[in-house]
């Protein structure tokens, strides 16, 4: 790792903002320096301006290569798992840029964040320092190597597998990821009070409650309702069905988690109902939970149809997890229909269980993305495919 001098940091900080590929075509006008590596550095900062901003507002911070950026998590999310566990010792083996580590140092005495990649341990070393994080021991080893030499047992031991392939590709079942999640499954319960495994949104939770064991929660969590992380908190006594808990994080309001198992879920009164006054669509990590029949029982409102997930009522639910709309008409999937009720030509356009894509439906009807005008594509309780025109609920 090379410390950048105060004149390549002033280049960096001034160009910030600029377009990376005009700088490298004008690079002889900031000769001697070495713009490649300036420019690097300045689209890494890019990236982590809205993902990383205590990283990117720091003027000293040196950044990875800006793989290592997109793979980290981001500060919302850190900050929310550094909620969930807490101790004396956390081990975090799959420590990468350590934007996990830094925030789990706010909730433990100690962290020990390993990185086999020596040169990115020592970038995120560097950062610990810069950004006063002094309970931080960093350590360039792999995951299986300090897993065997720990001689002690700790509070937590905290993994972000790696989900690229030898090709680069991506890959989310466990068998695929690095380290080996399954084969260390045992050492890691041996070597630690609890086990805090992040997976790929993409595996299916079914799947990896199937192939972890003692399994005592999972969290689904969204940002802005893209789904973004699922975690496992694995415990040596944990027996039981573990509980599953969602949160949407959004900006400047408090987290409100969900919480609820699969047992609710499938002895929950679901009612289904032709589509009324109002309709609900769920927030993504409920949706990702499986949290189908639960939401109907729960919220008091009724679902279109088995496999839509959208679900209606004929007085408002304000306090339904998601996007809440007020439907002011049932149009059919007629181009002269649609533009006579939408003159603008334009609607945000939703498939849910639907025989057209939002794309197919898009080209079919003639209506660009946008305006304040949402068209639903889905199924009713009588399998027949409808279209429901909406408003925002409120607006």
């Amino acid at each position: 790792m090379r410390i950048f001098t105060i004149e390549e940091q002033k280049f960096i900080l001034d160009h910030q903002q600029q377009d990376t590929a005009q700088l490298m075509l004008q690079a002889k006008r900031f000769a001697p320096l070495p713009v490649p590596e300036l420019v690097q550095q300045i689209k890494s900062r890019q990236k982590a301006q809205q993902k990383l901003p205590t990283w990117a507002k720091h003027p000293q911070t040196i950044f990875p290569v800006s793989l290592s950026v997109e793979q980290s998590s981001s500060e919302d999310t850190a900050a929310y798992k550094a909620t969930l566990v807490q101790g004396q010792t956390l081990v975090d083996l799959t420590g990468g840029f350590g934007v996990d580590s830094y925030y789990f140092a706010r909730s433990f005495g100690q962290v020990i964040h390993i990185e086999q990649n020596q040169e990115l341990q020592e970038i995120a070393s560097y950062n610990f320092k810069l950004l006063g994080a002094e309970n931080i021991q960093s350590l360039s080893t792999t995951a299986e190597e300090y897993l065997q030499r720990m001689d002690t047992s700790v509070d937590v031991i905290y993994l972000d597998p790696a989900r690229r392939g030898q090709s680069q590709e991506r890959v989310h079942l466990l068998q695929d990821c690095t380290p080996d999640v399954l084969g260390l499954l045992p050492l890691l319960l041996q070597k630690s009070k609890a086990v805090l495994l992040k997976t790929a949104p993409m595996l299916d939770i079914d799947l990896a409650l199937q192939q972890l064991s003692h399994v005592a929660q999972v969290w689904v969590i969204a940002v802005q309702n893209e789904c973004k992380e699922v975690l496992y908190l694995l415990k040596p006594e944990a027996m039981e069905p573990p509980l599953l808990t969602t949160v949407n994080l959004l900006a400047h309001q408090e987290a409100q988690p969900l919480s609820f198992t699969k047992q609710q879920e499938e002895n929950a009164a679901v009612t289904y109902s032709e589509p009324q006054r109002y309709l609900y669509e769920p927030n993504t990590a409920l949706l990702k939970a499986g949290a189908y029949k639960w939401l109907s029982e729960k919220y008091g409102v009724h679902k279109l149809q088995r496999n839509s997930h959208l679900y209606t009522s004929e007085e408002l639910q304000p306090a339904f997890p998601g996007r809440i709309f007020e439907i002011i008409g049932k149009p059919k999937a007629n181009t002269k229909e649609l533009q006579l009720l939408l003159p603008d030509k334009k609607a945000n356009i939703t498939a849910r269980n639907y025989p057209l894509t939002v794309a197919q439906l898009r080209d079919k009807v003639k209506l660009k993305e946008g305006g304040d005008d949402y068209l639903f594509a889905t199924t009713d309780l009588h399998n027949k495919p409808i279209l429901l025109l909406c408003r925002k609920a409120g607006v």
